[in-house]
């Protein structure tokens, strides 16, 4: 029998076990090693605030209904960072073997089948380890965060929420030449920060005042996903500055006042998603060009995502996993599933 992760209810989760499905061809078998948790948008199935489990998504109009939900509990293997080893491979397929080790989406489960063109190219770089390939969506997360915000050498930065996907920012704007501003309501992880590459880091409340004594920003990312740091965000920025709102936000704006600075300094603010990158790169970027160029720079060494590590969970624990990250999230870092 394999494995799999399920949200049964809000805030239960469990793992179940299901019969491994043949091999079709034009398929391979792939041993899951790690799946990585995300803490922010996983959170929110785990929660039920995820607006598939209330609304429907229309992808022709690209908007949301008032219908029936488009998903509903139990949600079955929601993860989407995954890495492992290829264990068996249809007769037809060519360019991937048994034993090749792989990166990819699969969700939090034992093994997976999945077509061969989905992990053409997968194989992992020299010097990327399976744990630190388990970031490879969450580094593109970063990534498409890093082409939003148009970097220029020299740009002031602020970076605001320093989990995972703010540090690896972090890292990467400082790579593209900026200095780097880091807001964070944990005093751990704002230390994190300046390993990263951060020049300052504040605590929220009055960052924006402190940012602005510091020096103006030109550019503010924002990860956290709290409509109050996107407030912060806003004000840190100078006149047609730029915000990119890369957070996963829930519910209604409460904090977000766009009549005071966003209105009086012209602020220009995007939204960076990992369905796509900027419009104006989609013609020489793709999501899958993110994803292999993070793992680039892991295997160059010029970032290290390891260390984010906090808490390796056998996959029999995954419960006590999603109650840290929701009840203790200042306690933990990247929590990965080991299969």
């Amino acid at each position: 029998m394999a494995r799999v992760v399920q949200f049964s209810a809000p805030r239960v989760a469990e793992v179940v076990d299901f019969d491994p499905p043949p091999l079709p061809p034009g398929h391979v078998r792939v041993r899951t090693a790690y799946s990585g948790i995300s803490a922010g948008t996983e959170l929110t199935a785990y929660r039920g605030t995820n607006p598939y489990l209330t609304r429907t998504w229309d992808p022709e109009a690209r908007i949301f209904r008032d219908a029936e939900a488009g998903v509903s509990f139990p949600v079955v293997g929601w993860g989407y960072s995954e890495s492992g080893e290829i264990t068996e491979v249809a007769a037809d397929v060519d360019g991937l073997s048994v034993g090749d080790q792989v990166w990819g989406i699969w969700g939090h489960r034992s093994e997976a089948v999945l077509p061969a063109d989905k992990l053409a190219g997968h194989q992992l770089p020299t010097g990327v380890s399976l744990a630190a390939a388990s970031f490879t969506r969450v580094g593109a997360i970063a990534y498409n965060a890093i082409l939003s915000a148009r970097i220029t050498l020299g740009d002031v930065v602020a970076i605001y929420g320093q989990g995972v996907i703010g540090l690896l920012a972090t890292r990467l704007a400082t790579l593209s030449g900026a200095q780097v501003l880091t807001v964070d309501g944990v005093e751990a992880r704002r230390e994190e920060s300046l390993k990263y590459g951060a020049v300052a880091s504040f605590a929220p409340g009055t960052a924006a005042e402190q940012i602005r004594e510091y020096g103006t920003a030109d550019t503010a990312i924002e990860l956290s996903g709290v409509y109050p740091a996107l407030h912060e965000a806003i004000r840190s920025v100078g006149v047609g500055g730029r915000v990119v709102a890369s957070g996963f936000y829930q519910g209604e704006g409460n904090g977000l006042r766009l009549g005071e600075e966003f209105h009086h300094n012209r602020v220009e603010l995007i939204s960076s998603q990992i369905g796509g990158v900027p419009p104006e790169l989609a013609n020489r970027w793709s999501v899958d060009r993110l994803q292999r160029g993070f793992l680039d720079l892991v295997g160059r060494g010029a970032v290290d995502p390891e260390p984010l590590i906090t808490h390796r969970v056998p996959v029999e624990d995954a419960a006590d996993a999603y109650v840290l990250l929701d009840t203790r999230p200042g306690d933990a870092l990247q929590v990965v599933l080991e299969f």
